[in-house]
Protein backbone atom coordinates (compact mmCIF):
# COMPACT_ATOMS: atom_id res chain seq x y z
CA UNK A 1 0.00 0.00 0.00
CA UNK A 2 1.30 3.15 -0.98
CA UNK A 3 2.17 5.96 1.90
CA UNK A 4 -0.30 8.32 0.21
CA UNK A 5 -3.06 5.38 0.94
CA UNK A 6 -2.52 4.75 4.03
CA UNK A 7 -2.33 8.49 5.20
CA UNK A 8 -5.87 8.96 3.57
CA UNK A 9 -6.90 5.63 5.88
CA UNK A 10 -9.28 6.60 8.92
CA UNK A 11 -7.23 6.09 12.37
CA UNK A 12 -9.45 3.71 14.29
CA UNK A 13 -9.33 4.39 17.78
CA UNK A 14 -10.53 2.40 21.02
CA UNK A 15 -12.91 4.89 23.29
CA UNK A 16 -11.02 6.53 25.98
CA UNK A 17 -11.65 5.00 29.42
CA UNK A 18 -12.49 7.13 31.71
CA UNK A 19 -11.76 7.73 35.43
CA UNK A 20 -14.61 6.20 37.78
CA UNK A 21 -16.62 8.74 39.18
CA UNK A 22 -14.88 9.74 42.73
CA UNK A 23 -17.78 12.15 43.82
CA UNK A 24 -21.55 12.16 42.92
CA UNK A 25 -20.99 15.50 40.67
CA UNK A 26 -18.23 13.50 38.33
CA UNK A 27 -21.45 11.63 37.27
CA UNK A 28 -22.71 13.24 33.54
CA UNK A 29 -25.92 11.42 34.66
CA UNK A 30 -26.52 14.04 37.76
CA UNK A 31 -25.19 16.76 35.91
CA UNK A 32 -27.59 16.52 33.84
CA UNK A 33 -30.54 15.94 36.01
CA UNK A 34 -28.98 19.03 38.02
CA UNK A 35 -29.39 21.24 34.51
CA UNK A 36 -32.83 19.87 34.59
CA UNK A 37 -33.81 21.03 38.01
CA UNK A 38 -32.04 24.52 37.23
CA UNK A 39 -34.64 25.04 34.06
CA UNK A 40 -37.55 24.13 36.46
CA UNK A 41 -37.09 26.47 39.17
CA UNK A 42 -37.34 29.54 36.83
CA UNK A 43 -40.05 28.14 34.73
CA UNK A 44 -41.96 27.44 37.89
CA UNK A 45 -41.41 31.00 39.31
CA UNK A 46 -43.68 32.07 36.69
CA UNK A 47 -46.76 30.06 37.88
CA UNK A 48 -50.01 31.92 38.88
CA UNK A 49 -49.56 32.74 42.30
CA UNK A 50 -52.77 29.91 43.03
CA UNK A 51 -50.22 27.38 41.94
CA UNK A 52 -47.13 28.48 44.68
CA UNK A 53 -47.92 25.44 47.20
CA UNK A 54 -50.15 23.41 44.49
CA UNK A 55 -47.79 22.10 40.92
CA UNK A 56 -45.00 24.27 41.21
CA UNK A 57 -44.12 23.02 44.46
CA UNK A 58 -44.33 19.52 43.40
CA UNK A 59 -42.54 19.77 39.68
CA UNK A 60 -39.43 21.58 41.91
CA UNK A 61 -39.69 18.45 44.31
CA UNK A 62 -40.01 15.53 41.56
CA UNK A 63 -37.41 17.49 39.85
CA UNK A 64 -34.64 17.64 42.88
CA UNK A 65 -36.01 13.53 43.80
CA UNK A 66 -34.05 13.31 40.32
CA UNK A 67 -30.74 14.82 40.75
CA UNK A 68 -30.68 13.67 44.73
CA UNK A 69 -31.53 10.15 44.46
CA UNK A 70 -28.68 9.93 42.15
CA UNK A 71 -26.85 11.55 43.92
CA UNK A 72 -27.49 8.99 47.48
CA UNK A 73 -27.38 6.32 45.16
CA UNK A 74 -24.16 7.00 44.02
CA UNK A 75 -22.28 6.60 47.80
CA UNK A 76 -24.55 3.28 48.44
CA UNK A 77 -21.91 0.27 48.84
CA UNK A 78 -24.02 -2.53 47.33
CA UNK A 79 -25.03 -2.39 43.49
CA UNK A 80 -29.02 -3.53 44.82
CA UNK A 81 -28.99 -0.44 46.84
CA UNK A 82 -27.81 1.54 43.92
CA UNK A 83 -30.29 -0.24 41.74
CA UNK A 84 -32.56 1.07 43.89
CA UNK A 85 -32.05 4.29 44.03
CA UNK A 86 -31.85 5.18 40.53
CA UNK A 87 -35.16 3.30 40.03
CA UNK A 88 -36.32 5.67 42.29
CA UNK A 89 -34.86 8.76 40.19
CA UNK A 90 -36.24 6.89 37.07
CA UNK A 91 -39.94 7.33 38.86
CA UNK A 92 -39.12 10.84 39.74
CA UNK A 93 -38.46 11.41 36.07
CA UNK A 94 -41.91 10.08 35.02
CA UNK A 95 -43.27 12.16 37.65
CA UNK A 96 -41.73 14.73 36.49
CA UNK A 97 -43.18 13.90 33.10
CA UNK A 98 -45.97 14.15 34.22
CA UNK A 99 -46.20 17.57 35.97
CA UNK A 100 -44.84 18.91 32.57
CA UNK A 101 -47.74 17.76 30.06
CA UNK A 102 -49.82 19.28 32.81
CA UNK A 103 -48.06 22.66 33.30
CA UNK A 104 -48.46 23.06 29.03
CA UNK A 105 -52.22 21.62 29.20
CA UNK A 106 -53.09 24.59 31.82
CA UNK A 107 -51.57 27.19 29.88
CA UNK A 108 -48.83 27.90 32.07
CA UNK A 109 -46.42 28.31 29.75
CA UNK A 110 -44.38 26.09 26.89
CA UNK A 111 -42.79 22.87 28.07
CA UNK A 112 -40.78 21.87 25.39
CA UNK A 113 -37.05 22.68 26.32
CA UNK A 114 -37.72 21.00 29.64
CA UNK A 115 -39.15 18.13 27.84
CA UNK A 116 -36.06 17.96 25.80
CA UNK A 117 -33.92 18.37 28.73
CA UNK A 118 -35.76 15.60 30.87
CA UNK A 119 -35.82 13.08 28.12
CA UNK A 120 -31.99 13.71 27.87
CA UNK A 121 -31.61 12.81 31.29
CA UNK A 122 -34.16 10.01 31.32
CA UNK A 123 -31.99 8.40 28.55
CA UNK A 124 -28.78 8.93 30.76
CA UNK A 125 -30.18 7.56 33.79
CA UNK A 126 -31.94 4.34 31.80
CA UNK A 127 -28.14 3.82 30.82
CA UNK A 128 -26.72 3.98 34.16
CA UNK A 129 -29.10 2.32 35.55
CA UNK A 130 -28.88 -1.02 33.19
CA UNK A 131 -24.98 -0.53 33.98
CA UNK A 132 -25.43 -1.36 37.64
CA UNK A 133 -28.11 -4.44 36.76
CA UNK A 134 -25.75 -5.56 34.31
CA UNK A 135 -22.85 -5.65 36.95
CA UNK A 136 -24.83 -7.57 39.65
CA UNK A 137 -26.00 -10.28 37.04
CA UNK A 138 -22.03 -10.77 36.12
CA UNK A 139 -19.85 -12.76 38.21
Amino acid sequence: MSEEAKQSEPVSRAPEAREPARIFQDLVVWREAHRFVLGVYPYTATFPKVETYGLAIQMRRAAVSIAANIAEGFRKRGKADKACFMNTAEGSVEESRYYLILAQDLGYGNTQSLMKALEGTSRLLDSYSKAILASISSP
